[in-house]
């Protein structure tokens, strides 16, 4: 099976390299890549960029070029206070966008860019406790006045990319897992990191660690095509 792992914020991408310093890094049209055996898996990694933009020409790319059988993201999340807790584990199986602003319409235009995603490849009982559940994206921080109206969507986290990297795979039929780790929580009356950005690198290189270490046994149990 052709693997490819996107990754995408820079903080997680250092997170990953040093995980494996013997790797010969190469440079894609979008960032750095690199491929590894690790646990007898052949796995190619993929620095597709932080933020909507990044990741949905990115992933456009490793599926064009690539035609990779599955994509698996890893990546952080900032959870909502009370819903979650730091250190869970995301999988993601329905996203939307969140910020698109229309002024011209009263319309709801957040199902355009929702999707659910297909994870009925994936056989049960899962090999690492997770959560199911959506996550909302925005280019932008979690900002605590939003949470109301996420919660009100079912959503249950935010990120910046996840909601991107669901709509190119649906439209290309691609094969997608991602594992989110809740980096840090955020409550309607703030967030725990911010204006502390060595806390959340220092958090997400130990939750990269974790979620690659835990990698191959998502990979083991994923029946064969």
């Amino acid at each position: 099976m052709k693997t490819a792992i996107a990754i995408s914020a820079q903080a997680e991408w250092e997170g990953v390299k040093s995980l494996f310093p013997e790797a010969q890094i190469s440079q894609s049209l979008y960032g750095e890549c690199f491929e590894t055996t690790f646990h007898d898996f052949q796995l190619t990694f993929f620095h597709l960029g932080w933020g909507k933009t990044a990741s949905a020409g990115a992933l456009q790319y490793v599926l064009d070029h690539e035609k990779p059988d599955l994509v698996v993201n890893l990546g952080t999340c900032g959870g909502f206070a009370g819903v979650v807790n730091q250190g869970d584990v995301i999988l993601v199986e329905r996203t939307f966008i969140y910020d698109i602003v229309e002024l011209m319409d009263s319309a709801d235009v957040t199902d355009y860019y929702a999707s659910a995603i297909d994870l009925n490849w994936l056989t049960e009982p899962y090999p690492y406790p997770v959560q199911r559940g959506l996550i909302a994206s925005a280019d932008s921080d979690l900002l605590p006045d939003k949470i109301p109206f996420l919660k009100s969507k079912g959503a249950i986290a935010a990120d910046w990319e996840s909601a991107s990297l669901a709509w190119v795979a649906q439209k290309n039929n691609a094969r997608l897992l991602i594992l989110r780790a809740v980096s840090d929580l955020v409550s309607e009356d703030g967030g725990e990191v911010y204006d502390q950005i060595e806390v959340f690198n220092e958090r997400a290189k130990k939750l990269m660690e974790q979620l690659v270490s835990q990698l191959p046994g998502w990979l083991r149990s994923i029946p064969p095509l």
